[in-house]
């Protein structure tokens, strides 16, 4: 049996060496002088060595206390390496704080979000979640503890918002269980506990009848001419204003040819899809006037030039989100209706029109189906598509034609209006 005094008389010259304490324990001497401690033993048929510390730090009483833990391990049926590691794993998992967990889970989903999106899940988690549990440690967090974090949000009325980072939350607690960060995930029943926020209620939209109505308070605007392009190629196009905001001049194609089209790459759509656009004669005039006040283009500038609507000195370098809408306020519809109504309208319209497919539309206002089947080809029912789009274009055309009759009071004008609408449906 190994003593202090022979432990410390022990050096490595050439080659390592071990001395032995009896039942697997024994020294370990390597020529730079340390000495560790190792326990050999057997576990389902297999030899193995476990590392027990360095000497004196852990002393030889100690060690011989440590031989006998292992050895009632093995006497259970377990192997003191496997405990060793999920002790250590335990131990590290522990250290796991809320913040290092939603940080590791917005790495993982970033590239399927786009950078938008990603944004907005960062700014939601940094302003109402992460100052009040991010240095808790993930395993630590119980249901309560939520649920009163998620009290802070709802006492200012943001029901809704409150259910949304609920699920950001299940979402990253789900995302630590596989590879055992966390055990649980403590949102699962809260919704059972949290005020129910209210029925959704649709973008507010200008309505089919009050469409002449619109234009003619749009031409009497005297808003920047860049804000009124925008506004009218979103209504035109029917995309999204984030679609029309960092819309660039090398998506296009075929613009002076018989099917002038706009490729939207898949970054950049919200559903991560590819969208084509066809666009009717109506939008590749307004693309010129859109080209003609890009002085930036004009001037070679790479960096601004490349975008349709381009504002210098702006974080994203394009005109922001409330520069269309700032026209919706100044034209009276504070309230009434968003530029993203237009969309529903749209829908509304070539609809009831009965002329087209609800596939061709949905389609059209990129609502494709998740899936194989909504993503395998952005080109389905693009001929169909182009027509319904020209129809629209002519649609709107036909809504500014009756503009001038619109301010004068629907009462009076509405049947010049509406006979200008019908003439249009009827004629097509």
């Amino acid at each position: 049996m190994l003593t202090d005094q022979l432990l410390n008389a022990l050096v490595a010259i050439d080659k390592p060496i071990k001395k032995s304490d009896g039942g697997g324990l024994h020294i370990y001497v390597v020529p730079l002088g340390r000495k560790r401690w190792r326990l050999a033993y057997r576990f389902d048929g297999k030899q193995k060595t476990i590392d027990g510390g360095e000497y004196p730090a852990v002393s030889l009483h100690r060690a011989r206390v440590w031989r006998e833990e292992m050895k009632a391990l093995l006497s259970a049926g377990v192997d003191p390496i496997a405990s060793k590691r999920e002790a250590q794993f335990q131990a590290n998992a522990d250290k796991v704080t809320f913040e290092m967990l939603a940080r590791d889970w917005i790495e993982a989903r970033r590239a399927a979000w786009s950078p938008r999106y990603a944004r907005l899940i960062e700014g939601r988690l940094a302003n109402d979640i992460l100052p009040v549990i991010g240095n808790q440690p993930a395993r630590s967090i119980m249901p309560r503890t939520m649920l009163e974090a998620l009290r802070v949000i709802e006492a200012r009325g943001s029901y809704e918002m409150a259910h949304r980072i609920k699920n950001h939350c299940s979402e990253i607690f789900r995302f630590g269980i596989p590879d055992g960060r966390c055990e649980t995930d403590p949102c699962r029943d809260l919704t059972a506990a949290m005020i129910k926020p209210p029925p959704v209620r649709h973008r507010a939209k200008v309505e089919i009848k009050d469409l002449p109505e619109f234009f003619a308070r749009l031409d009497a605007d005297s808003g920047s001419e860049m804000s009124h392009f925008a506004l009218r190629w979103t209504i035109l196009t029917m995309v999204r204003t984030q679609e029309t905001r960092f819309a660039q001049w090398s998506e296009f194609e075929d613009l002076g040819g018989d099917e002038p089209l706009w490729r939207i790459p898949a970054e950049r759509m919200k559903m991560r899809s590819e969208h084509l656009v066809p666009l009717p004669p109506q939008a590749v005039e307004l693309l010129r006037k859109i080209r003609d006040i890009n002085c930036y283009g004009r001037a070679g500038n790479e960096r601004l030039g490349k975008y349709l609507f381009p504002v210098a000195g702006s974080r994203s370098d394009t005109i922001s989100e409330n520069r269309m809408l700032d026209i919706m306020y100044r034209i009276g519809l504070r309230g009434k209706a968003t530029v993203h109504g237009f969309r529903s309208l749209a829908s509304t319209v070539l609809n009831e029109s009965g002329f087209f497919m609800p596939d061709w539309i949905e389609m059209q206002l990129a609502h494709m189906p998740r899936g194989v089947r909504g993503v395998y080809n952005a080109a389905r029912y693009l001929s169909h598509r182009r027509k319904m789009m020209a129809w629209w274009a002519n649609y709107l055309d036909a809504a500014e034609v009756a503009a001038p009759f619109a301010l004068e009071g629907f009462k009076s004008a509405g049947k010049k209006t509406e006979s200008s609408l019908a003439w249009f449906l009827r004629e097509w």
